[in-house]
């Protein structure tokens, strides 16, 4: 393959959109396939003077020539992408805009963390220190991944303006989403409802911008009302190669941006040898962003000097492109002889340019051996002013109670079950619906849909605001949420309770997504980043439903922390259960989320710790739950807000216990001085005679009732202990110790619906054996092995619970083993 560039320094892909916007493109240049040069020396002459270009390509230079054989995924090829950004964000700044978000693949990463975002070079340079040992908590990631966040003065415009880069993995596109619901956020809470404040830049490669289906995702968020930012300016790096693939390999589409006219975003394609055509280009896309509040992408039609890192051998795989690439001079040195030939600039001129920068780099050089420790926190991309000390340490380590009082309850229940507009004519089965809630609160009792409005409403008069995002969440997949009333004679005219709770209250978006996982799931991440004080939950329309977004869970959610120092309090809603309904909507793969949890089975933490359930939570990297009772349920999302840090939690929520008459809480379980139940212990005859009991058993979630139904029909009821474990990450060891010797005569079983190589007993197991210092078996009452999720029959789902009952409450089951 050979290299290509547009025939003429500027092409204009331009869809139809509307009158508007096609006039003033009409107006912005003569003839789309050239650019108008800039008018006089001063201007021309203005990328080195402001050394734009040449830190650029001497970055590349320096990091090459002081370590060479480290990847660093350098720029070279395409320089021109510096001066290319910060034209964007100094039109943008003259525009009104004074936060860019940023989001980028690692190809260029330092040099735009040096040279845009202006990060210390001796902070970079540390990075190339394999002797500096990490100061902070956490594993830390490599350099090319890391982000930053950065207030400082624009030289063009001296305005103030911050840039934040968004650290990300090596999926590439994965970090579009979480900027793009970064954006939303910080809009959202200046109250920046046009993009007129805040802005989002997208960085791409070509390949992946072709290749990636999040990119498609990303796109059809970007006018949503709930997800729109505006308009995001996309930066395409298009080396015209991906890693080794040849583009008529990686694409079907004439060209790498094609994915953009699905949301009619004018697309430029301009060479990216021509700096000034390049400028020229980015002034008229931050233009646009801000006239129109659009999408727009440019297409900087480039090469990559280097293989896919600097240790790659390109040739092996194209040859010839890469003879002609080593035959292309630098683009600085090609625009540097063309002005010095036209006496824009003389030679010295341009010299003392590069020596001035040269200088520059080698005193940070210097600086950056005095470095001892790396510092992960310096390279944070989302702080959180005020939350935590100045070291970064949680102002305490205590929790209080998650109650409310009874007036409260009330209220919220009250308005709940209400419909708080005049005139406003509702659906007869919703009004059925309503007067159920009103009897249950009269009855001081809550059920599943219930005990959600009152966290939430709770929440929302304490100013925690609110945003509950996913498929078809106003309603609820399962219609028992109703969040957003529709009048049955007035078309869109909608009605939202929970925002006329109270007079001051922080406000409350619950939002129908479109039908994307990936997107969404990275979108409310990035929202939860902006603040600590917002409770940011993404539901899935069914549990299992989340492995199409497990980029982000794996990559972002999980070990977030941990790599970049970066807390997030984002909440998975994933309904679970087995309920005969096939192998797809019965299992949200708890085992996955339990895999993944980093603490050690074989380890018995110090139990007489103090605040040792908060100690557990400070030191997890996310929190997984399966609440039996509605109660539980609140108390775990009040307790997310009230808790001094910020964890991931994982909620798999139920489907049937929504409506199970069993399944209802008091309001004595949520008064003030009740918290979250990690454990529920059993608290019935079996509890008054504990030497009596044969056998304890240990569940989570929804098999409880299945259990409790049986060891009645059996009359076990003084024989058989169930203990409910609410809390499954991080493991209640001191609570399951006490249940254990409680029952110094019981045999031990876990039990779950779930097969043996899924759900939790792979993860409980080892974890209880530890707790009693493996003293006893922990024997298994459930479903085999299988390789999917649940059986398609429903006989045979209903025979495969009666099986897992008999062996839960057979007390011989267990003694051929013995």
């Amino acid at each position: 393959m050979l290299i290509w560039t547009p025939p003429c320094p500027l092409i204009l892909s331009h869809p139809q959109t509307n009158l508007g916007s096609t006039a003033w493109t009409s107006l912005t240049w003569t003839r789309s396939s050239t650019c108008p040069r800039p008018r006089s020396s001063a201007d021309r002459s203005r990328p080195f003077r402001c050394g734009r270009s040449s830190d650029a390509w001497r970055f590349e230079e320096f990091l090459q020539r002081k370590w060479s054989s480290e990847k660093r995924f350098g720029l070279e090829g395409c320089e021109v992408l510096i001066p290319a950004l910060k034209t964007i964000i100094d039109k943008s700044s003259e525009n009104g805009v004074d936060y860019v978000i940023m989001g980028m693949p690692h190809r260029g990463r330092l040099n735009v963390l040096a040279n845009v975002i202006r990060k210390e070079l001796e902070q970079i340079f540390c990075q190339f220190d394999s002797k500096l040992e990490a100061a902070d908590e956490g594993s830390g990631d490599v350099k090319y991944h890391l982000g930053m966040y950065h207030r400082r003065i624009n030289r063009v415009t001296d305005r103030n303006i911050t840039l934040s880069l968004v650290a990300n993995p090596s999926h590439l596109e994965a970090a579009d989403p979480v900027v793009m619901g970064k954006t939303k956020a910080e809009q959202f809470y200046c109250g920046d409802t046009e993009g007129k404040k805040v802005m989002s830049i997208l960085l791409h490669g070509d390949a992946a911008f072709a290749g990636q289906g999040i990119v498609y995702e990303t796109f059809h968020l970007s006018d949503l009302p709930s997800y729109t930012t505006h308009g995001t300016v996309h930066v395409v790096v298009n080396n015209q190669i991906g890693f080794t693939t040849d583009p008529r390999m990686a694409r079907s589409s004439p060209y790498p941006t094609d994915v953009a006219r699905v949301v009619n975003a004018p697309i430029f394609h301009v060479n990216a040898d021509d700096p000034e055509a390049v400028m020229y280009v980015c002034k008229v896309a931050a233009e646009w962003r801000s006239t129109f509040h659009k999408d727009v992408v440019v297409d900087l039609v480039c090469y990559r000097r280097n293989g896919h890192n600097e240790m790659d051998e390109p040739m092996f795989t194209q040859p010839l492109m890469y003879k002609q690439i080593r035959k292309q001079k630098p683009v600085l040195q090609k625009y540097a002889e063309v002005l010095v030939s036209q006496g824009v600039v003389n030679q010295p001129e341009y010299e003392e340019e590069i020596s001035k920068y040269d200088k520059i780099c080698e005193e940070a050089f210097t600086r950056s051996k005095d470095e001892k420790i790396l510092h992960i926190k310096h390279w944070l991309d989302s702080p959180w002013p005020g939350f935590f000390t100045l070291d970064g340490q949680p102002r305490s380590m205590t929790c209080p109670s998650t109650g409310l009082t009874e007036d409260i309850l009330t209220h919220i229940g009250n308005v709940a079950s209400s419909v708080p507009v005049e005139n406003f004519t509702i659906h007869g089965g919703l009004s059925r619906i309503l007067k159920t809630r009103g009897e249950l609160v009269k009855n001081r009792t809550v059920d599943w849909a219930l005990a959600e409005y009152m966290a939430f409403g709770s929440l929302l008069k304490e100013g925690i605001h609110i945003r509950l995002s996913g498929q078809d969440v106003e309603r609820g997949t399962f219609s028992h949420r109703h969040h957003v009333l529709h009048d049955q004679n007035v078309d869109k005219r909608t009605c939202i309770p929970m925002n006329h709770l109270w007079p001051n209250q922080a406000p409350y978006t619950v939002c129908n997504s479109s039908l994307s996982e990936y997107g969404v799931l990275g979108f409310e991440l990035g929202f939860a980043m902006a603040s600590p004080n917002a409770l940011v939950l993404w539901e899935a329309q069914f549990g299992d439903f989340h492995n199409t977004a497990q980029c982000i869970i794996d990559q972002f959610i999980c070990p977030g922390q941990a790599k970049w120092v970066r807390q997030n309090g984002i909440v998975l809603l994933l309904p679970h259960g087995m309920e005969g309904m096939g192998p797809e909507h019965s299992s949200a793969r708890p085992e996955r989320f339990l895999q993944m949890c980093n603490d050690d089975p074989d380890v018995l933490p110090d139990l007489k710790e103090a605040n040792f359930d908060i100690n557990q939570l400070y030191d997890c990297n996310w929190v997984v739950v399966n609440c039996s009772t509605p109660g539980n349920f609140f108390h775990v999302l009040r307790r997310q807000i009230l808790l001094p840090f910020r964890k991931p939690l994982i909620i798999f929520t139920p489907k049937s216990l929504l409506r199970h008459p069993e399944a209802r809480s008091s309001f004595d379980e949520m008064l003030p001085g009740t918290h979250f139940q990690r454990v529920i212990p059993e608290d019935g005859p079996a509890a008054q005679n504990p030497e009596n009991v044969k056998r304890l058993l240990f569940c989570t979630g929804k098999v409880y009732y299945d259990l409790t139904r049986e060891r009645k029909a059996r009359d076990m009821a003084e024989q058989v202990a169930i203990t409910r474990i609410e809390q499954l990450s991080p493991f209640p060891f001191d609570l399951l110790l006490q249940e254990v010797q409680k029952y110094p005569n019981a045999e031990l079983a876990w039990c779950q619906e779930e097969h043996k190589n899924q759900g939790y007993y792979d993860y409980v197991k080892p974890r209880l054996r530890t707790t009693i210092n493996r003293a006893k078996p922990v024997w298994y009452a459930g479903r085999d092995p299988a390789a999917a999720p649940a059986t398609g029959n429903k006989k045979t789902h209903l025979t495969e619970l009666q099986r897992l009952l008999d062996t839960a409450f057979d007390l011989d089951a267990f003694k051929k083993f013995s």
